[in-house]
């Protein structure tokens, strides 16, 4: 349990910070050791320990990319033997991320006045995730703290370079796409109207796919304003929609239904959960918390109901893999595996080498999507275009070979 404080020093200097005890009556043990005087003790929920002075930060944004640098700076002092606290401050000079630093610092303080690193951590919940905090406390509890970190920034790494082939494999097609949707906006409004009105001064009549582009170059250059209102309230009706966790749920269960993208989602969040389960496992936690805290960085609403009712059926004396048999979201292959790992008590090491598995299909699927994702853009924009020029094109010949 994690306790926020206001004591009075030896000095009798005001300080405030956070404590992790098993009870309130160890917390007050462990500050009056440290000869403070207690003003204030209560729990605090995650994350929620007041912090007084904090300075004023214009974002206290912290991208994954001066995470992971930092993480990774960390663990290889760690390795080397530095104590903690230096290693923190020396990371704090490194990261050109001011509110980071501050943090690195702050934390460092904690540290110092006697907090563990992981109740430290626990007070910046936008910096640090419930994952990583009870990564670093399993390993405070297990001295495995320096083969915590490195995993830690490895994994950290893998998500940064996911996220970066993903966005890199998008420019170029938004890229096309915005182009290409400008070209026709102009064609529309602009050069369409312009030829009918001149083919209709002619007599010509027109053909069916010039009638049917003509009738949408009318319909949004007359009613642009509702044409523009009726595309936002869909854009802001999804995004409110997408917010409710039924909204969630079933726009998990269509992208997991398509194709070759929800085999890339499925592969992505099973590789997260065997990987955060087999280490978590690993560190010593029981296996209902270790469920309870992977449940929630797994990042799908649909896998987090699996795995918190895996939680309760083990929590009632039933298999771990109970509700993954049943599960139409989890192969059976990896139903069947942890039924044998938790048979043969090696339910951790069936997940680490099911964990590998999954993250090299996903790059696997990724490294197919990249290579189709251009042509097939290429190939629908050019029939979309393709299908407009003809609308253009059709009635000045049919005028041509009229004369």
């Amino acid at each position: 349990m994690l306790f926020s404080y206001v004591v009075k020093n030896e000095r009798g200097k005001t300080i405030d910070g956070s404590v992790e005890a098993l009870s309130q009556e160890e917390a007050v043990e462990s500050l009056a050791r440290r000869g403070f005087i207690i003003l204030s003790l209560k729990e605090a929920s995650f994350g929620m320990v007041k912090r007084k002075g904090e300075p004023f930060f214009l974002t206290k944004h912290v991208s994954l990319k001066d995470l992971v640098f930092a993480d990774r700076q960390l663990s290889m002092m760690i390795s080397a033997g530095l104590p903690l606290v230096e290693a923190l401050e020396i990371s704090s000079g490194q990261t050109t991320n001011r509110y980071l630093k501050y943090v690195f610092l702050k934390v460092a303080d904690d540290v110092r006045g006697g907090a563990t690193f992981s109740a430290a951590l626990a007070r910046y919940p936008h910096v640090f995730d419930e994952f990583f905090v009870n990564m670093i406390r399993t390993g405070e509890l297990s001295g495995r703290l320096k083969e915590v970190l490195n995993y830690l920034a490895d994994e950290e790494e893998k998500d940064y370079n996911l996220k970066k082939r993903l966005g890199g494999a998008m420019i170029y097609p938004i890229f096309i796409l915005i182009a290409v949707v400008i070209v026709v906006i102009v064609l529309m409004t602009i050069v369409l109207p312009n030829l009918v009105s001149v083919l209709k001064e002619t007599g010509v009549s027109l053909p069916g796919p010039t009638r049917l582009v003509v009738a949408l170059s009318e319909f949004i250059t007359h009613n642009y304003l509702r044409f523009i209102f009726i595309v936002a309230a869909l854009i802001i009706g999804f995004f409110v929609s997408y917010r409710t966790r039924g909204g969630k749920l079933i726009a998990e269960r269509i992208v997991l239904k398509l194709p070759v993208l929800g085999s890339l989602n499925q592969m992505i969040y099973l590789a997260r959960f065997t990987r955060s389960l087999s280490t978590l496992l690993v560190g010593g936690l029981p296996i209902v918390s270790a469920l309870e805290i992977t449940a929630k960085v797994v990042g799908s609403n649909l896998y987090r109901k699996t795995i918190l009712d895996t939680a309760r059926e083990v929590e009632a004396g039933h298999s771990i893999a109970s509700v993954f048999l049943r599960s139409k979201d989890v192969p059976s292959s990896l139903s069947h595996l942890m039924l044998v790992g938790e048979r043969t008590g090696k339910l951790d090491e069936v997940l680490s080498r099911m964990s590998d598995f999954y993250a090299l299909e996903a790059d696997r699927i990724l490294a197919n999507i990249v290579s189709l994702l251009e042509p097939f853009i290429i190939i629908f924009l050019g029939l979309v275009v393709g299908f407009i020029a003809m609308a253009v094109i059709m009635p000045i010949y049919t005028l041509t070979t009229s004369i």
